[in-house]
């Protein structure tokens, strides 16, 4: 039996792979921690294979920057050196494909991090120094996620999704996203944990996203029709330029498929394959279980 703890009570990516993971009995046993105060330093690390750590601050005000690295970087050493001092063999951090800096484009094994904000910076700072504790006994396992979707997810999906199922037309855009099916990235963190892999990885869907495609298959799933409008790329470009939402929404950007993680590249010594389901099954099942909550 594999015992995993999640640093960060109630996160949406944690609750989803606890419930994901429900499938496969008692093979896996989960707990998580809240590290809001210090009693977390008091429980007992030992027994566990892996600590996913997901406890992190993503919104505050510039002002507060000091902030970003007193929970982003300090908090998850320090719960990291805990993990190596009594003995868990892995600990996966979760960063950000902020820490690239990239708003629009490929991001590609050349391309150097350069975060822009004090979240991608407090990232990619706490990269550095759980890098410098990885060791044969203590693997370090990164994971630089982009855009994550799935039932009761908050974001860009949701807002592209209610704009679907309500507007007659959405404008036609040319663009590709790289993103991630909450499931995948479950699927994935149990492969991680399997075989205790260290290093740093980009985990996607298989298939860049078109956004347009996306919300005219959200609306064909709901039963909604809406009309894909196309000749408003130079609106659509300037828009973006001026607006970060809408470069956000209609702007290309990609992990290459070089990058490492991308699904079916070989992975140190393992083929593993994390697509629980295809783009258009996840969004059937992200629209399905809407429906329910609804």
């Amino acid at each position: 039996m594999k015992r995993i703890l999640i640093t960060g009570a109630n996160s949406y990516i944690g609750t989803s792979f606890e419930t994901y993971m429900q499938q496969f009995g008692d093979d896996y046993q989960i707990d998580t921690i809240d590290l809001k105060d210090g009693s977390w330093k008091e429980k007992d690390f030992s027994g566990y294979d892996s600590i996913i750590h997901l406890a992190a601050i993503v919104h505050v005000k510039e002002k507060n920057e000091e902030l970003y690295y007193q929970v982003n970087r300090d908090l998850a050493v320090e719960t990291a050196k805990k993990a190596k001092d009594e003995g868990v063999s892995q600990f996966i951090f979760f960063s950000s494909m902020s820490i690239f800096g990239v708003d629009t484009g490929v991001i590609s094994k050349e391309t150097m991090p350069q975060p822009k904000t004090p979240y991608g910076k407090s990232k990619l700072a706490a990269e550095k120094l759980l890098g410098e504790l990885d060791s044969p006994k203590f693997k370090v396992c990164i994971l630089r996620p982009p855009m994550i979707y799935g039932p009761n997810t908050v974001g860009n999906y949701p807002r592209l999704a209610r704009l679907a199922k309500k507007s007659p037309i959405f404008p036609k855009v040319k663009n590709q996203r790289s993103m991630l099916y909450i499931n995948n990235l479950a699927l994935f963190l149990k492969l991680m944990v399997d075989s205790q892999l260290s290093g740093t990885f980009h985990p996607q869907n298989k298939e860049y996203v078109n956004t347009s495609d996306m919300v005219e298959k959200i609306a064909e799933i709901n039963n909604k029709k809406i009309r894909i409008i196309p000749g408003l790329d130079g609106l659509i470009q300037f828009l973006s330029k001026q607006i970060n939402v809408f470069n956000k929404v209609f702007g290309t950007l990609v992990y290459d498929r070089e990058m490492k993680g991308y699904p079916g590249s070989i992975i140190q010594k393992f083929q593993l394959s994390y697509q629980d389901k295809n783009f258009e099954k996840s969004i059937k099942a992200t629209e399905a279980s809407e429906k329910i909550i609804n």
